[in-house]
């Protein structure tokens, strides 16, 4: 997502930078060409004449055409500029109501309706700990209430039981009954979804809206759909009066357009978004760190985040022990291509990172992705005990024998031993520069947190 406009972006940034003065006429030109990047990037065209003159306007000032680095104040102006166009600050869910809690999610069919109303019920369990009830309404689309029963199931929330032959209005006045007398904290009613927007559709969610009065009206948009979702989005909120937005695939190949413009035309906020097709991909809306992904500047706070929450501390605690004595196998290493496999594709994790994306098109030629993980790991698991314990085992005829069971050639096996073999080497010379205890002063000097003599430990 963004690719395309932060490519762009950045080659207008990198010009500007590299001049020492700024004149009126190159602060004109530079946002021409940010003005095309953005219409180019499927961003509706007011919302483009509105961006353009507010950089302008504090752009051409002798404040920063005078400044030290004026190219440096601008792409600042910019950065500013993008996080209000995308909303300003993070606006969470509305869960400060009385129980239970009626959130109402509506879009057209194919958005990720039902999905996202699973994702969002798993992040409400295991973060809010909230008890939540998931509740199809569609009555329209085959097997979408077994659908979203099996998302419920996958993210040990309850379901409200499928009577046949009920309208979408009886069963959202049943949840809200059934939540009431089994004391549920939320309630998520998953509506039916059109290929196009309809009047039969939008008087359907509107009873439905009347009926349980929601705390959220959350509108799911799929990113992918350019000026598409726009026009979805000022439908549904001339009908209902949206209260949030949820973009779903924002970790695709779109030009991400949408979501410059749908705090503009709705004036709702993007709270969620969608970055993946595992249950647990969906994380706040965080307009700051998307304008500094779209910049270039990466967004190396959500990366940690991202760590820390599918990490497991005790399993990454007790490897560092082993690594610190040197007792580091094939089994360790498996364990280690498992904990990153779980933080989702390669190519997004370096994405979140400062300057890849100047390099992403070498990124994409290395074919970095999570599918290597898995290839390694299925070699691993090929190889015997002693051979994961003691790799120099693993002479030509074992090596054939690994590369058969897991699928892969033995130039891969190859190339796993010696990835496994610089790691190990990489271990012993820090073990003997000092060990664990030298490289966390070494981690917290770089971090500045062992300044003014105080002793790390």
């Amino acid at each position: 997502m963004f690719d395309s406009l932060s490519g762009k972006l950045g080659e207008v940034f990198d010009r500007l930078r590299r001049r020492g003065s700024l004149s009126e006429a190159d602060v004109s030109e530079a946002l021409r060409e940010i003005r095309l990047a953005l219409l180019d990037a499927d961003v509706a065209l007011p919302v483009v004449k509105d961006f353009i003159a507010t950089v302008k306007e504090k752009a051409v000032g002798a404040e920063v055409l005078r400044s030290v680095s004026p190219g440096q104040m601008v792409v600042k102006i910019v950065n500013d500029a993008l996080i209000e166009a995308l909303g300003g600050a993070v606006v969470p869910v509305n869960l400060l109501a009385p129980s239970p809690i009626p959130i109402l999610m509506v879009g057209l069919q194919g958005s990720g309706k039902t999905t996202t109303s699973g994702k969002l019920a798993l992040r409400l369990r295991t973060r809010e700990r909230k008890k939540v009830l998931l509740a199809s309404l569609d009555t329209q689309r085959p097997a979408a209430q077994l659908q979203l029963e099996q998302l419920a199931q996958r993210a040990e929330v309850a379901s409200l039981p499928i009577i046949a032959g009920q309208s979408p209005l009886q069963i959202a006045q049943r949840a809200m009954d059934v939540a009431r007398r089994e004391v549920f904290d939320v309630v998520i009613l998953d509506t039916a979804g059109r290929l196009s927007i309809d009047a039969a559709l939008m008087e359907e969610v509107k009873s439905i809206r009347f009926a349980v009065n929601p705390v959220e009206t959350l509108l799911v948009v799929d990113a992918m759909t350019g000026q598409d979702a726009v026009t979805t989005a000022t439908a549904f909120n001339q009908a209902l009066g949206i209260t949030g937005i949820v973009m779903t695939r924002l970790d695709g190949d779109a030009r991400g357009g949408a979501a410059l413009s749908m705090r503009a035309v709705t004036g709702a906020p993007i709270k969620l978004a969608g970055t993946g097709e595992k249950l647990d991909a969906l994380d706040e809306f965080n307009p700051e760190r998307i304008a500094g992904r779209i910049l270039g500047m990466g967004d190396i706070v959500g990366l940690v985040e991202r760590a820390a929450q599918t990490i497991d501390q005790a399993e990454a605690e007790k490897l560092a022990k082993r690594m610190a004595k040197g007792k580091f196998d094939l089994d360790d290493y498996a364990s280690q291509l498992k904990q990153i496999s779980k933080m989702g594709s390669l190519s997004g994790i370096l994405g979140m990172l400062p300057g890849v994306g100047k390099i992403k098109k070498q990124i994409e030629d290395a074919n970095l992705d999570t599918t290597m993980f898995k290839r390694q790991a299925a070699i691993i698991s090929s190889m015997t005990k002693a051979e994961r314990r003691n790799p120099d085992l693993l002479k030509a005829s074992r090596k054939k024998r690994v590369a058969a069971g897991s699928g892969t050639s033995v130039q891969e096996v190859n190339k796993l031993l010696k990835q496994f073999d610089d790691m190990s080497t990489m271990m012993k010379r820090m073990n003997k520069a000092g060990g664990q205890e030298a490289m966390m002063r070494q981690m917290q000097a770089a971090m500045g947190q062992a300044k003014g003599g105080r002793r790390p430990f």
